[in-house]
């Protein structure tokens, strides 16, 4: 991973193999680069629009021997999103221009401090560097990756505290990434088990992980229904980071189906293999622990995450069946593609047992979800409109939105079951408020629900600056975001 810190120097002595300057359009360049950058900009060859780029070769101008100009955009508009993409926009540059050093000026949005904003540019320049590329081949003379990104700043050592914070924020949210592109056959259950268990080995975390036999023993059907049509054994996962005295915690629970054909309710072909994606419920959650982790939060944080596949065979549930789930509800099964739902059921009636402060859930669940929001958002439900307001203020602070949906009364009536309490499907219309209707069903406590079904995963047409086709990582920066709220 790239070195990021900050000092404090002129522009015109900053010593890095590139230097890249933000401009918002319609502006002057600052001062001390102006002379380099101002024909470029009364020209017209760069307008400072928003993501634009343009080198500038300094022969001797400048220390550095190369300059770029970045896009801010309007500065009205400019925030820590802005910031964060503009920081990622250099450093893949710096990149792809087989730089080894690169400084970047940090530019701070109007009503934040240098701390936040360094934070969003180390965070940007760390996730806009990311490559998932462990399975190809390898090439002798490929480029050497940049090393060191440095943010110029008046107060360093504000900017320096922003760093590493950013830094550690966006490894979580790797780590989230390197586990949701993990094929199948390597991110099985088993192995999301053994990372969380290094997770809590760094950082001093207590682990719990049931096997099928454990899960049998506490009851939890939901999970265990899901994993019978797989060879695979299921794992239930808990890691607990105690910080925070004797106050209730915040529970994190994640989905982590690690490979999703729709069981005996089969998929369609088409798309099938991205399905290993949906564990990014889980994934988040693991990388949001790792950040907690090195962060050391100073509060109590508990993640549960269970983890099985969904596969159709002669053992596999089926439609029709009926389910009694760890809560003592029973779920009738409509269809074994609404799978993430039944696990969580028993993940969130697991939960009661800590009387957390707070419960926040994230699954892959819907695609009615991704028809409604697109990828631009996740979808938001929950019991208590606090904590609702707080995750999606998490949400905007992080980048990784989220927009709040209703959960009428009217939504629950259509998951009423026929032979059974509930049923795991409400059908067609409002598909994503029902999935969150059943899990209302489980949750006695402060809760939030996050569908990132079109958040976890994007194409390319979906893409930013810092933010690459394939695994994102959402939302593990909104729950570290939301955890060092409450933390503060």
């Amino acid at each position: 991973m790239v070195e990021i810190d900050a000092l404090s120097a002129g522009l015109r002595s900053v010593e890095a193999e590139l230097l890249a300057v933000g401009v918002f359009k319609g502006e002057d360049a600052p001062e001390e680069i102006r002379e380099l950058a101002g024909d470029a900009i009364s020209s017209g060859d760069f307008s400072g629009r928003e993501g634009e780029t343009l080198l500038i070769y300094s022969r001797g101008a400048i220390s550095a021997p190369r300059l770029l100009l970045v896009g801010l955009g309007e500065r009205a508009r400019f925030d820590r999103e802005r910031l964060r993409r503009a920081s990622a926009t250099a450093a893949k540059k710096a990149r792809s221009l087989k730089r080894e050093s690169a400084a970047f000026a940090l530019a701070v949005p109007e009503g934040e401090g240098t701390e936040d904003a360094a934070q969003a540019a180390a965070e940007g320049a760390a996730l806009g560097l990311y490559r998932f590329d462990r399975y190809k081949t390898k090439e002798d003379d490929e480029p050497a990756e940049l090393a060191s990104f440095t943010l110029v700043a008046d107060d360093a050592g504000a900017a320096n505290r922003g760093a590493e914070i950013g830094v550690k924020v966006a490894a979580g949210a790797m780590l989230a990434r390197d586990l949701a592109n993990e094929p199948g056959n390597v991110a099985t259950p088993t192995y999301l088990a053994e990372r969380a268990q290094e997770i809590a080995g760094r950082y001093g975390m207590q682990t719990t992980v049931l096997d099928r036999a454990g899960a049998a023993e506490e009851g939890l059907s939901g999970l265990l229904a899901v994993a019978r049509g797989s060879e695979e054994e299921p794992r239930f996962i808990v890691l607990e980071h105690r910080r925070g005295g004797e106050s209730a915690p915040v529970v994190l629970v994640g989905k982590a189906v690690t490979f999703d054909s729709g069981g005996i309710s089969l998929k369609p072909h088409s798309g099938m293999e991205e399905m290993k994606y949906d564990m990014g419920g889980g994934a988040a959650v693991l990388g949001a622990m790792e950040a907690v982790g090195a962060l050391g939060l100073p509060l109590n944080v508990v993640a549960i995450v269970p983890a099985t596949e969904n596969l159709p065979s002669g053992k596999a549930y089926k439609p029709g069946d009926v389910i009694r789930l760890h809560s003592g509800k029973t779920a009738e099964i409509v269809s074994t593609d609404a799978e993430g739902r039944m696990i969580l059921a028993d993940a969130l009636s697991y939960a009661r047992r800590y009387e957390p402060a707070a419960v926040v859930d994230c699954a892959t669940l819907t695609g009615a979800c991704m028809v409604a929001l697109g990828h631009h958002a996740s979808g938001l439900m929950g019991n208590d409109e606090d904590l609702i307001a707080e995750v999606q203020t998490a949400g905007e602070k992080s980048g990784e939105r989220a927009w709040p949906l209703p959960l009428f009364e009217e939504y629950t009536e259509q998951i009423r079951g026929n032979t059974a309490d509930i049923k795991n499907s409400g059908g067609r219309f409002g598909g994503a408020l029902t999935a969150g209707a059943f899990l209302k069903e489980f949750a006695d406590y402060p809760w939030a629900h996050l569908d990132i079904a079109g958040t976890a995963w994007l194409e390319e047409r979906a893409r930013n600056a810092y933010t690459p086709r394939g695994a994102t990582g959402t939302p593990a920066r909104l729950l570290v975001e939301l955890l060092r709220g409450r933390a503060a």
